[in-house]
């Protein structure tokens, strides 16, 4: 078996600090970076990618809507053509921040009230899917197992992949709960430890109202903003190399 384990980063902005992607990143294989609309602004962008080359993490772009007072967690009306544009942007942003110190993209993982749209939207997701393809067609597209993201990129000649969420509950349908929902962020390091072990070994994970889900994924994230993030990263790291799991980057060579 094999894994990858990401987590969202650069979401600091200016003088405000947000995350621990110094601790962070000794433990993930992927990184998806902020882009400058939800969080992030072109010095963190850079830094981000020098501490994720330093630790040879694979980078991505993490676009979302453009709303920094909300952190990209409030859904806005855009039309697809806007979402099509503001995709776009960011990723060509973060592209050329990556290539000015040597590297290159290797996925797209739309943020927040964005991605959660998304989900369940196929015109935003096809808006997504061209945005990142018409940047560059190697990227890998991320999204929830089942979801209209991944549909919409693999009709876009994609290649996607499928993740799961270890410090987040889900609902019953696959979806995960709200974050204004009772225990919708997990920080229990053994909790989150169980669910991501859950998901490598028996592709499934419990669902806040106590069924099961049923989910296959490649990837899987803890966000840089959960409390403990980078000792979460760690333990869910250390817990699948011991399962037997090889935790490689999402586009690293079979």
């Amino acid at each position: 078996m094999r894994l990858d384990l990401n987590a969202d980063v650069g979401e600091s902005f200016g003088a405000y600090q947000l995350g621990q992607d110094v601790r962070i990143m000794s433990a993930i294989t992927s990184a998806s970076i902020a882009c400058g609309f939800h969080a992030g602004d072109p010095g963190i962008m850079r830094e981000t990618v020098a501490l994720a080359r330093e630790h040879g993490v694979a980078v991505g772009a993490h676009p979302g809507f453009p709303d920094l007072v909300g952190f990209g967690r409030r859904e806005i009306r855009a039309t697809p053509r806007e979402v099509e544009d503001l995709v776009v942007y960011q990723i060509g942003a973060l592209a050329a921040v990556a290539a000015a110190q040597g590297t290159r993209l290797q996925h797209v993982k739309a943020h927040g009230a964005l991605y959660n749209m998304a989900v369940r939207d196929p015109a935003l997701a096809d808006a997504i899917a061209r945005a990142t393809a018409a940047v560059d067609t190697s990227l890998i597209l991320f999204g929830l197992p089942g979801s209209e993201l991944i549909a919409s990129g693999r009709r876009a000649g994609l290649r996607t992949a499928s993740e799961g969420f270890a410090d987040r509950a889900y609902a019953p349908d696959g979806t995960l709960a709200p974050r204004h929902a009772a225990g919708a962020v997990i920080e229990d390091v053994d909790t989150v430890v169980r669910r991501a072990i859950s998901m490598a070994r028996d592709h499934a994970v419990g669902a806040i109202d106590g069924s099961t889900v049923t989910l296959e994924v490649e990837t899987i994230c803890v966000h840089g903003d959960t409390p403990g993030a980078a000792i979460l990263a760690s333990q869910i790291r250390e817990a699948l190399a011991a399962a037997g799991v090889d935790v490689l980057p999402i586009g690293a060579a079979a």
